[in-house]
């Protein structure tokens, strides 16, 4: 989930968000006025089941090159539509094969896109500092979507690198072998459902390695101490709108894909879980879920590790991309995919 002042942030590429906002309506017939039952800096919810969404700057792709990558993008299946956006490395001396960082962005399932500029810059650099192509997926959203669907989108994306890469001179060099999920928020939460599937899949095409967990997403109908305090007041509205927004009809934050105690997987299915590197941020109200989250696994006996970043907020790094705290991310992540 994001929620954080949008336009607050300083990044030496340009300014990430503008104050101008253009919105998105979904429209149905009605009789009545409707009223706003959730909001948030990105998104409306109405009591008629329509939605705004506040979408800020984006980046085009370019084939360019930018300060150690270039991009473009592509679509994973036009009939739905899911698409995505393609960064690999530049740098003038590479290693023969190349690990693949598929990465899902936040948004609580419901707002978001690798269009971006703060994902486009992050996921940009990403590739840069750990000599990885990242394919970056724009799944379907919800409420229009509702899950599982983001799920069922973001594992097409792991066939589709499988077919692409004969003909694709992009992909050339990736190693199929080495297939690293991540996300933040929502993303994280994606990230740990596309690793489900690889596993029960046994046509799957690629190796999962590992996955790198940014701020996870997860919740339940059940408090957590921080979420019954009353000056989270605001921060729980905001997480139960986009769990209703996200969930499918007639479910609750008990649905399996938002609460890990519901999730069914088998003991056989948790020995071939990947390793896992999970990032909480000091000061974000979704720190203690991302802390439950890797508590969770290791009870399940998956390998996980657990990093804090200090004095630092949610998704920090797509807000300011340029930090050094996000170069210090970069630096994490890369020593964790290059441990395989």
């Amino acid at each position: 989930m994001i929620n954080q002042p949008p336009f607050h942030i300083n990044c030496n590429h340009h300014s990430i968000y503008t104050k101008t906002l253009h919105f998105l309506f979904l429209t149905t017939t009605t009789t009545m006025e409707p009223t706003i039952i959730g909001t948030s800096d990105f998104i409306k919810a109405y009591s008629d089941g329509t939605i705004e969404r506040f979408i800020p700057e984006t980046s085009p792709a370019s084939l360019d090159l930018y300060d150690g990558y270039k991009c473009k993008d592509v679509t994973i299946d036009p009939s739905k539509p899911i698409t995505a956006r393609l960064f690999i490395p530049t740098a003038a001396v590479m290693p023969p094969s190349l690990p693949i960082v598929v990465y899902f962005h936040g948004g609580g399932f419901a707002i978001g896109s690798t269009t971006w500029l703060g994902y486009h810059h992050f996921l940009g650099d990403l590739s840069a500092a750990t000599k990885s192509i990242v394919l970056s997926v724009d799944y379907r959203l919800a409420p229009e979507n509702r899950l599982p669907i983001a799920y069922e989108d973001s594992y097409a994306s792991l066939v589709w690198l499988y077919k692409q890469k004969p003909s694709d001179s992009w992909l050339q060099d990736a190693d199929l072998s080495r297939v690293f999920l991540s996300g933040d928020s929502a993303g994280g939460n994606i990230a740990h459902q596309v690793a489900i599937r690889a596993i029960r899949d046994t046509q799957c095409p690629v190796r999962v390695s590992g996955i790198l967990s940014i701020h996870p997403y997860f919740g339940s109908e059940k408090r957590t101490e921080l979420e019954t305090k009353v000056e989270s007041a605001d921060d729980v509205k905001s997480n139960d709108m986009f769990w209703s927004l996200s969930v499918p009809k007639g479910s609750n934050r008990d649905y399996d894909g938002c609460n890990l105690e519901k999730m069914v997987v088998s003991m056989s299915e948790w020995n071939r879980f990947p390793d896992v590197l999970v990032f909480v941020a000091e000061f974000d109200f979704l720190k203690e879920r991302g802390v439950e989250y890797a508590e969770f696994l290791k009870g399940k006996g998956v390998k996980v590790e657990l990093i804090e970043t200090k004095n630092e907020k949610h998704v920090f790094h797509v807000f300011r991309p340029d930090s050094e705290e996000t170069k210090l991310l970069q630096s994490q992540m890369n020593e964790f995919i290059h441990s395989f």
